[in-house]
């Protein structure tokens, strides 16, 4: 098992609070997900790069990426980049392993082609994916888990369809249709649990089966706290401002806010411009088979 945590934000956010501050943050978590870390920042404004770590590019994708191989939380690099990070989107995840042994390339999330994505669960089936992929798409893993094999086939069913870089609302319906059918699919193929988030940093998809998952929406009418109670009688300070709207999307309830429950076989899309908001993905194509 791991835990995987996604946010899209309407203005520049700072991620503190979800990474190392709050009593269900990914610092505290990795205590029971100790085998690696990885930090996903989308800015939509502002120098690009994906910095993998201080020897690696990724080429010009619009993201900055981090990982690690020690627990997060007692990682000094986690919690200097967590004090200092912000975006308008974020995807992090913490590994438990399953498939493959720690090393930084089996750590989430995984980046190609400007796509991010991060995975919770276990594929049984890997023959049966595997055959699903391209040669190309093969090619491309550098790692040994079932995660990053799952997200080669993502992307050769976005090859296959022109859709690895979307250039306007148009193609983002029709990668919306295609990732509900192949996960439909895959249910009903029972390859095993993949809960996911995939974002090209405008829409972010978010799916679940087989394992927990729940989203927190925020928006100008919820109230504002900039003090929240943790333990021992402290506090810590949200930075969040009235106008500022977000799309959480994670494994657990991370803070004390209202978070719902996503039900088990449902894909959500969520768009960050003009401003993040959950699209409804058919409810048909969208249910354990």
């Amino acid at each position: 098992m791991c835990r995987l945590l996604g946010i899209v934000a309407s203005e520049l956010t700072e991620f503190g609070l979800v990474l190392t501050e709050a009593p269900r943050c990914l610092a505290t978590l990795s205590r029971e997900h100790p085998d690696g870390w990885g930090i996903a920042i989308h800015k939509a404004a502002g120098p690009t790069g994906v910095e993998l770590d201080s020897t690696r590019s990724l080429g010009d994708d619009p993201w900055q990426m981090h990982k690690g191989i020690a627990p997060a939380g007692e990682d000094t690099r986690f919690h200097e980049l967590a004090a200092r990070s912000r975006g308008h989107l974020l995807v992090a995840h913490i590994r438990q392993k399953t498939v493959g042994p720690t090393r930084l390339e089996n750590t989430h999330p995984f980046v190609n082609d400007g796509w991010v994505f991060a995975h919770n669960g276990t594929i049984q089936h890997q023959d049966e994916l595997r055959a699903r992929c391209s040669g190309t798409r093969l090619r491309e893993i550098t790692g040994d888990t079932d995660s990053e094999l799952f997200f080669a086939y993502v992307l050769t069913r976005l090859d296959e369809n022109g859709l690895v870089r979307l250039a306007d609302d148009g193609a983002r319906d029709l990668v919306t249709k295609l990732m509900s059918e192949l996960t439909a699919e895959l249910r009903s193929l029972r390859i095993g649990a993949f809960n996911f988030v995939l974002s090209d940093g405008q829409t972010t998809f978010a799916h679940r089966f087989g394992r927990s998952l729940f989203v927190l929406e925020r928006g100008p009418a919820d109230p504002v706290r900039e003090l929240r109670p943790v333990d021992d009688g402290a506090s810590i300070m949200t930075k969040w401002t009235a106008r500022r709207q977000a799309v959480f999307i994670a494994s657990e309830r991370i803070t004390d806010e209202p978070w719902r429950e996503i039900d088990d076989g449902t894909l959500l899309r969520i768009e960050r411009t003009p401003t993040p908001r959950i699209i409804p993905v058919d409810a048909d194509s969208r249910r354990v088979a």
